[in-house]
């Protein structure tokens, strides 16, 4: 497959070139990766919590490195780098390209210095945005899905910002904020209806992007699949639900885990989600549960969707439910059905899907092959995109991928039932 076959570029507006509509795009992603940065400081940006994270520094730098590695040294004639040592240090998990830095260390990398960082950017926004006014047809036509391959990737690492920092900032016994709550999003007092079951009556579906835009290799093929009848919530759960589940001693209740999950609990001492705050905790002393966000510290809303689960606790709160999760393919069919809400922009929804292959998937031909494909083992499939998933980013079809004790994303779920 083409890379070419990944990308129907439309113009951001009528009297736009494709070339001048993909400048205008590439401008505004690379800009938001910096807006995001803006709050934080250079300490900040350079911190990293866990292995499973990285500094908002590197962030910045690997998607400016992937720029580099992937659209600019194949495809740009006489193309410099910033500096060629900086690839090893920013390489993700391309064994082609070359030796990586460990990634738990990402945190000790000091040097280079944030303006350094900056710096980089604005050679490679440069080269890229040349290559885009100047290339040829022939060149064009393989670097344009590659530069768009390259903001979706900046977009995922600008949710990967968002989650990494607040995981970082929960370590900090302040408990400070990311950012102040805009008063827009104050705890709303409305109390959330108890969810409907809505029927669908499966049969043959087609899953996986059509065509018509943008979709990673994993989206694809378009393929079709024979579903039973079946029952999906109408919304997702909440944080209210999820504390009755918690009250009523659901991390004490082995009946209800999986047993890698019931392992889990036992290892790392769950109790609650992550960032809950039990009663009388001195770092939140209401009496109240609380829970910390991008926003800080603040009185646990119980009409939020719940937020931060593993997939462990997400099937063991099914479980307890009188429910389970649904599968991937029984997502993407609900999607776009009548009366169902929050499929996206609030919390990515665990399903009961391994992350495999479609059938007939190859990945990509040359270094971008690497993407997605040789993740497919060991791990969950989740769907619809949360708060901290850049807006315009997600779809039907988009197939988010994490090992099920994953619990710093904002993650959370829906619960379905055969019919």
């Amino acid at each position: 497959m083409r890379p070419q076959a990944l990308f129907q570029h439309a113009a951001l507006c009528s009297d736009a070139s494709p070339r001048d509509a993909l400048a205008r795009r590439y401008r505004e992603v690379r800009a938001h990766s910096l807006v995001l940065a803006a709050p934080l400081s250079v300490e900040d940006q350079c911190i990293q919590s866990m292995p499973d994270a990285s500094p908002t520094k590197w962030h910045l730098a690997h998607t400016s490195w992937f720029f580099e590695a992937v659209v600019l040294q194949p495809l740009s004639v006489g193309y410099e780098s910033f500096d060629r040592r900086f690839a090893q240090l920013f390489n993700s998990y391309y064994e082609s390209l070359g030796p990586r830095h460990p990634r738990p260390q990402r945190g000790l990398l000091t040097r280079p210095a944030l303006g350094e960082v900056h710096a980089l950017r604005e050679h490679v926004d440069a080269a890229v945005l040349s290559l885009i006014s100047a290339a040829d047809a022939a060149v064009w036509e393989v670097a344009a899905p590659l530069v768009e391959l390259g903001l979706n990737h900046e977009q995922q690492h600008q949710e990967l910002m968002l989650t990494d920092i607040l995981h970082a900032l929960s370590c900090n016994p302040l408990l400070p904020a990311y950012q102040a709550a805009p008063a827009s999003q104050r705890s709303s007092t409305v109390l959330t209806p108890e969810p409907r079951w809505l029927a669908l009556p499966g049969g043959r579906t087609l899953i996986g992007h059509g065509g018509g835009g943008f979709a990673f290799d994993n989206e694809m093929p378009r393929h079709e699949v024979l579903l039973p009848p079946f029952r999906i919530a109408d919304r997702l759960v909440t944080c209210g639900e999820y504390a009755l589940f918690v009250a009523d001693g659901g991390y004490r209740r082995p009946a209800l885990w999986l047993s890698d999950g019931w392992a889990a609990v036992q290892s790392q001492g769950w109790s609650a989600p992550p960032y809950w705050i039990a009663p009388g905790d001195p770092r939140a002393p209401s009496g109240e549960w609380q829970d910390f966000g991008l926003h800080g510290v603040r009185p646990l809303n119980p009409n939020a969707p719940v937020s931060h689960l593993s997939f462990y606790e997400a099937a063991a709160y099914a479980a307890w439910a009188g429910a389970r999760l649904p599968t991937e393919f029984e997502w993407e069919a609900a999607y776009g059905a009548p009366a169902i809400g929050q499929m996206s922009g609030e919390v990515w929804q665990w399903t009961r899907s391994s992350y495999d292959p479609y059938p007939g998937f190859r990945p990509l031909p040359g270094v971008v092959g690497e993407y997605n494909g040789k993740f497919m083992v060991g791990q969950l499939v989740l769907r619809g995109g949360s708060c901290a998933t850049p807006a315009g980013h997600s779809r039907a079809s988009y197939r988010n991928f994490f090992p099920p004790a994953a619990r710093w994303q904002f993650s959370g779920l829906r619960l379905a039932r055969d019919a």
